[in-house]
């Protein structure tokens, strides 16, 4: 099996382009399964390198290359080598070239690889000052301006990038960089018919927010997109009063007093309110938090919620809120969570 192996990954750079596509699709087919993936792996040396040079062919031999290459990265041992032998750097060549038809599979392999540190470095470009960033600015700027209503809509799981490169402080602190504007630009597609581009874009501003110790007049440059993202989600179902809608800014007030389509992801509510918490944790973020009627919007939330897990986030901010505000009785009162004789569950204000 050893000696048919080597003949087939001779065929990948055979002058042929029928026996070059017969080969790299037989490739393709071997990392499907797991006995393929382990027996490709005995030979990713010669391997790789053969894939990644077959990317930049056209259509009919780069598809089934990226697919290889895609399945294989979920082996994080075989991403480790990938990211080794410059593959971040050739997917994002070729993401680039006019006329590129593997859009969509060049980024999916880019978010496997980012699951690594060493993937995240090498999209951050964190050894180039002069390139540094260059790579996300691109990715920010194609995930901005391709519609999620495309068909297919390729550049939909640079979000899942995004949440991966924000997971260590360095992508953090360049998303955060109000020179570069990326967070703002990232944080407009929450309004996003996808459910992935606005869970992506939910998770990358939580993972933003660990930051808010040291950068939270960065986060606060862009509330007037930041709480709407944030607050939304945890709003409730319910048509706000006149009166709560007076204490807000003008973008949650007009949300908030219609009838709107509730966010049914759990996931994405938790994360709103776990950065809320985040922000919270830091004196201006408190002021600004109260700013825009926070409290209201969150009692209101908390009243209307079901799912445990983000029962429990938003107890956590209830629970913090008493802390962060020693010694002052109304402030308590205000924050406490509260649990009354029918069992209905409210923060009293």
């Amino acid at each position: 099996m050893a000696a048919e192996l080597e003949e087939l990954l001779g065929f990948l750079s055979s002058p042929s382009p029928p026996v070059k596509k017969a080969a790299v699709d037989i490739i393709r087919d071997y990392t499907g399964s797991e006995d393929g993936l382990q027996m490709l792996g005995k030979c990713c040396g010669v391997l790789l390198p053969s894939l990644s040079r077959l990317l930049a062919e056209k259509k009919e031999v780069s598809e089934p290359a990226a697919e290889a290459l895609v399945n294989l990265s979920q082996n994080s041992d075989l991403a480790k080598k990938m990211v080794d032998t410059g593959v971040v750097e050739t997917a994002m060549e070729i993401l680039y070239k006019e006329n590129c038809e593997i859009t969509g599979l060049l980024v999916m392999l880019l978010v496997n690889l980012t699951q690594l540190d060493a993937g995240i470095d090498s999209l951050l470009q964190s050894g180039d000052e002069k390139m540094k960033g260059l790579y996300i600015m691109k990715l920010v700027r194609s995930f901005c301006t391709s519609s999620s209503e495309r068909r297919g809509d390729p550049f939909e799981h640079v979000a899942s990038v995004l949440v991966n490169i924000s997971k260590k402080e360095a992508g953090r602190k360049l998303l955060l960089d109000p020179r570069r504007g990326l967070l703002k630009q990232i944080i407009r597609q929450f309004d996003s018919v996808s459910p992935l581009r606005k869970k992506g874009v939910s998770g990358t501003i939580r993972n933003c927010c660990f930051e808010a110790e040291s950068q939270l007049q960065n986060l606060l440059l862009i509330s007037e997109f930041l709480w709407p993202a944030l607050l939304l989600p945890v709003a409730g179902n319910k048509i706000y009063s006149e009166q709560d809608a007076s204490k807000m800014p003008l973008e949650l007030a007009s949300a908030l007093s219609i009838e709107r389509e509730p966010v049914a992801d759990p996931d994405i509510r938790v994360q709103a309110l776990e950065a809320i918490y985040l922000l919270v944790l830091q004196e201006a973020g408190r002021r600004a938090f109260w700013s825009v009627n926070g409290p209201r919007i969150l009692q209101v939330g908390y009243e209307d919620e079901g799912h445990p897990k983000v029962m429990e986030a938003y107890e956590q901010i209830g629970a913090l809120k008493c802390n962060l505000f020693p010694g002052v009785g109304s402030c308590c009162k205000r924050a406490a969570l509260v649990i009354n004789p029918r069992g209905h569950r409210t923060w009293l204000m």
